[in-house]
């Protein structure tokens, strides 16, 4: 039987008139790994700050195991800023002691890509004090992996992680012996990792076994057994459950609940989009073109970023954007607003932009921009207008609109200057989208929400009719809100992902593997080979092949659509069993000529 590790009794928490945690009672045992998720403000800092003694209840008691090893990765570190990376993560280890550690040299590649620490001036010898907030805390959680630890307490643990970073802490925390508690609201990473959640709600804990996808299950079972009042939050609920059930099966560990319950919750529930009705609104709204590159060039400074990139962004297309960072993600998102702000007399460095004159652009960068403090929210979302068509007929006032994105009616006369970083963050969005675009570009969106406000961002974007491109590192918020996903692998290339994220990883990794096993002293002689190879492939070529790939994915969109076209006439027609043996032939041979498109595809992605 596992030992336990923590105990937390009727533990009671009030800030001002709020009570943030009220009789709480709670235990973490040896192997436990708990996901702890809830909306801003809700406690769930506050839960597990208490729990690791950092900070004292009101009432109640929190018992730790006695020599219990406890390490704790909070929002704000403590590393002194004179001392090195060196010192901070591997202490007094000489360099003979800590690189024969094989857990030590996982945890330096997993985080920061490799032993010499590349992007780091002076790798492990470099002073911690000029390091970003996000350097920082990679380091802070460096040095907390490489201790020994009976539990780990992370507070989100993925904010400055991109994604090959995060799937490594996943995999790194599955194989620990830890106990882990985590405060995140990254769903892709509970899944991967936790096996119990804790629900902070209005100063109770639920707590629910299994991952995210579980939860999602038990919690609709709950609400529905409970008959909650609360009509808005269960219809989102039941939403998401139908996104979870009608996922690749990889998406969830085993349900543990009552599944049939659950299943009769989303009987009646369309998929999350209608995809041709929301492409043909989208080509109303847009036209034919949208953004249209053509042997584009992108440039940070001296750094070339993307070279020869043709490619096209049409109406109602959703894009995920992923790749290393300081591949040109963002960079690529600037050239082309820029472009469009200044109606294609802004260009860049080589090659050309061509912007639909119908486009109406709207840029969620990853900084929240900067309003007057004495400002209410309602009126910083007037101040746009007072009503938005959200598309399909969907007309919102800017009150009902910042409901949705949780400012309850009081809520809306707050200052501005009182909101905390994730509600500033939901007033941009707000703002954004109060401005009616038809074209959005959202980079790290998810950056400061909780799950409960992405949640609510997801469904406003099941029905918006128009073109968007999403960077973000939450694997699930991609997944869940784009069609396709286009990756940059850091070789100035951007390339088309038909398996998604998962391949994006499996290459990744071969490219490591491959550079880590090619020896150092025969990189100039493997180099010169490849030099001349490419440059026997001329422009010409490479952008003929770029077209003839975009050619092929516009045909696989249209055989996906004569397919789904074809399975609504099966099911039409069931009984017939004439029609049936009909239709089932045009699928097998639309399906042939998938595989022979696909295959093509495959050869001149190889290529590209």
């Amino acid at each position: 039987m596992a030992a336990n590790l923590v105990n937390v009794e009727a533990v009671s928490k009030v800030y001002g008139t709020r009570a943030l945690l009220d009789g709480v009672s709670l235990g973490v045992s040896e192997g436990d790994r708990i996901g702890v998720v809830g909306r801003n403000g809700d406690g769930k800092t506050t839960l597990i700050r208490v729990l690791a003694k950092l900070e004292e209840a009101d009432s109640g008691r929190v018992t730790h195991n006695s020599g219990l090893r406890a390490g704790v990765l909070t929002q704000h570190d403590s590393l002194d800023p004179a001392a090195t990376v060196r010192h901070e993560v591997i202490g007094d280890l000489a360099d003979h002691e800590w690189a024969g550690s094989a857990k030590i040299r996982d945890v330096l590649t997993g985080l920061f890509g490799g032993l010499d620490m590349p992007g780091f001036p002076q790798g492990l010898d470099t002073v911690i004090g000029p390091l970003s907030g996000g350097e920082r805390r990679r380091i802070a959680l460096a040095k907390l992996l490489i201790a020994e630890q009976d539990l780990i307490v992370l507070d989100e643990p993925t904010n400055h992680l991109d994604v090959e970073g995060i799937a490594w802490l996943a995999g790194h925390l599955r194989d620990r012996r830890s106990a882990l508690v985590c405060v995140t609201h990254d769903r892709w990473f509970l899944d991967q990792v936790c096996t119990r959640m804790w629900d902070v709600q209005r100063g109770t804990v639920h707590e629910y076994e299994g991952g995210y996808s579980d939860y999602v299950f038990a919690r609709a079972e709950r609400e529905r057994i409970a008959a909650t009042e609360e009509a808005k939050r269960q219809n989102l609920v039941r939403k998401e459950l139908a996104w979870l059930r009608r996922g690749a099966p990889a998406r969830t560990s085993k349900p543990r609940y009552r599944i049939e319950a659950a299943n009769e919750l989303i009987a009646d529930v369309p998929p999350p989009r209608d995809d041709a009705e929301l492409m043909k609104f989208a080509s109303a709204r847009l036209g034919k073109t949208v953004f249209d590159l053509e042997d584009v060039t992108v440039q940070a400074g001296p750094k070339v970023l993307l070279k020869h990139l043709t490619w096209q962004l049409g109406p109602g297309d959703r894009i995920g954007l992923v790749g290393v960072n300081g591949a040109g993600k963002t960079s690529l998102l600037r050239a082309l607003a820029d472009a469009a702000v200044t109606q294609g007399e802004k260009q860049p460095v080589a090659g050309r932009i061509t912007v639909g004159r119908t486009v109406r652009l709207a840029y969620l960068s990853q900084d929240v921009a900067e309003l007057p403090p004495t400002l209410r929210v309602l009126e910083a979302v007037q101040q746009i207008r007072d009503r938005v068509d959200l598309g399909k007929g969907r007309e919102m006032t800017a009150g009902q609109l910042c409901e949705k994105f949780g400012f309850t009616k009081e809520k809306q006369w707050t200052p501005v200057g009182d909101l905390s970083g994730g509600e500033r963050r939901r007033l941009q969005l707000l703002r954004l989208l109060m401005d009616e675009p038809n074209v959005l570009f959202l980079d790290e969106p998810t950056n400061d929400l909780d799950i409960e406000t992405l949640t609510q961002l997801e469904d406003l974007l099941d029905g918006w009719p128009g073109s968007m491109v999403v960077i973000s590192h939450d694997r699930f918020f991609v997944e869940r809100t784009t069609d396709r996903t286009l990756a940059l692998l850091g070789d100035a290339t951007l390339r088309m992902l038909p398996r998604g994220i998962d391949e994006y990883l499996e290459r990744r990794r071969r490219m490591v593997e491959a550079a880590s096993a090619a020896p150092a002293a025969g990189s100039a002689a493997a180099a010169a080979p490849a030099a001349k190879a490419a440059k026997a492939a001329s422009a010409a070529d490479a952008r003929a092949a770029k077209k003839e790939l975009q050619r092929i994915e516009r045909q696989l969109d249209k055989i996906s659509d004569k397919e789904s076209a074809l399975h609504a006439r099966i099911a039409e027609n069931a009984t017939d069993f004439g029609e049936v043996a009909k239709l089932d032939a045009q699928l097998r041979e639309l399906g042939s000529e998938r595989e022979e498109l696909e295959m093509r595809w495959l050869e001149l992605a190889e290529d590209a």
